[in-house]
């Protein structure tokens, strides 16, 4: 039911009013002066307001001026005498809603007048509470982002505290490392880790897609090669000694879990004492690329990514490592920074621009402008082996 206030000094036409208004279903609320129509406006409150501009203890226009003031959402309709329809426009000024000539000859017009100006205040009501909605979603979702971003500053920071020691040096041998993330988390990952007195492993891995979800297994992938570690330090377990044999085993216990996410990884054992290097190749391009101070090479051998193919097979290879050399190792987000090769392709194109930074990291990351976050499309990992005899 709604609720109309009639504010007219005629006790005639008001009567005859909240009559007609009471007959159509409204609920009635009288007032026969202005300060009366504002106490009962502020005590009981009405859904619409009928004013008379012809008031004797205030001006209507102050009256419509004060509802304007304390309630602008509630619509006011003046309703005017012939001779005061230039204070009828100046009320619409003030804030009235709209207004009727009096006497009213057809209530029909009356009736319209309401009807429209409670659908406009329906739909006034309408806009602000969903803008209130919207407001309150948007402090939820501000108030989400924040945690979200936090989560992800927590994770970046763990998944940076994974990574081993950046210059960590095994007798002549020195690590150099860069992870570079296209966003907070990184589906790449490299490690390095002592296996015994003279002998390194190392690894860089690349898992699918980005984000939360490729970091977390990428997190599974150093948790197994943990576990392989923990078994040849306790057993005398030979599995982390041999790339083919640690691959084969991570591949079968990712094709286990059912993960939906594949990875390449290159797995590598250097031994210091007959400085030869073995390696196994699991999906992971480009290849690796040696750097024997007078020119580059890849050393190009392919193999099946993990988590894919549970009966693939690896395979070792192994090499003398010069007396002064380095050993580079990436993901392919490093592809993304090349220009189309003519003819070889773009892991073509990375043999002279490693050649031209002499092998070295920095170097190299500042010739393809690897520091520029809007360069990056894709996760980036870079793994150097600096071997000085």
């Amino acid at each position: 039911m709604t609720r109309i206030l009639s504010i007219d000094d005629d006790t005639g036409i008001r009567r005859s009013l909240a009559a007609y208004l009471e007959d159509n279903g409204h609920e009635v609320l009288e007032a026969a002066d202005g300060r009366a129509g504002l106490e009962v406006f502020e005590r009981r409150g009405a859904d619409l307001v009928l004013c008379d501009l012809g008031l004797p203890d205030m001006n209507g226009l102050e009256v419509v001026a004060a509802l304007h003031a304390r309630a602008p959402d509630t619509p006011v309709i003046v309703i005017s005498g012939l001779s005061l329809v230039g204070e009828a426009v100046q009320a619409l000024k003030l804030g009235a809603w709209d207004y009727i000539t009096k006497p009213i000859a057809d209530f029909a017009v009356l009736d319209s007048a309401i009807a429209h100006a409670l659908d406009r205040a329906g739909l006034i009501r309408q806009n602000r509470d969903y803008q209130s909605r919207l407001e309150a979603m948007n402090r939820q979702l501000a108030h989400t982002l924040r945690q979200l971003q936090d989560d992800e500053e927590a994770a970046r920071n763990l998944q940076q505290r994974l990574l081993p020691p950046d210059g960590l040096a095994f007798g002549d041998y020195r690590f150099t490392r860069r992870l570079l993330p296209s966003a907070y988390l990184s589906g790449d990952f490299i490690d390095y880790f002592p296996l015994d007195e003279h002998r390194i492993g190392f690894y860089l891995a690349d898992v699918a897609g980005h984000g939360a979800a490729s970091a977390f297994v990428s997190v599974i992938l150093k948790t197994l090669v943990g576990r392989y570690l923990r078994s040849h330090a306790r057993e005398r377990d030979p599995t982390i000694l041999h790339p083919a044999l640690a691959l084969s085993h991570i591949n079968r216990d990712l094709c286990g879990e059912e993960l939906d996410k594949h990875a390449t990884m290159l797995y590598g054992v250097i031994d210091r004492r007959e400085h030869t290097l073995c390696w196994c190749n699991a999906g992971h391009f480009p290849y690796p690329i040696l750097h024997d101070g007078a020119q580059a090479r890849f050393l190009s051998h392919p193999g099946r990514p993990l988590g894919l193919f549970e009966n693939a097979r690896y395979q070792d290879h192994c090499l003398s490592l010069p007396q002064h050399c380095r050993l580079l190792v990436m993901s392919d987000g490093v592809l993304e920074l090349l220009p189309p090769a003519q003819s070889a392709g773009r892991a073509e194109a990375l043999l002279p621009q490693v050649a031209e930074a002499d092998g070295d990291i920095a170097q190299l990351m500042q010739r393809l402008g690897m520091e520029q976050q809007a360069r990056r499309i894709d996760d980036i990992a870079l793994l150097e082996i600096e071997h000085h005899a």
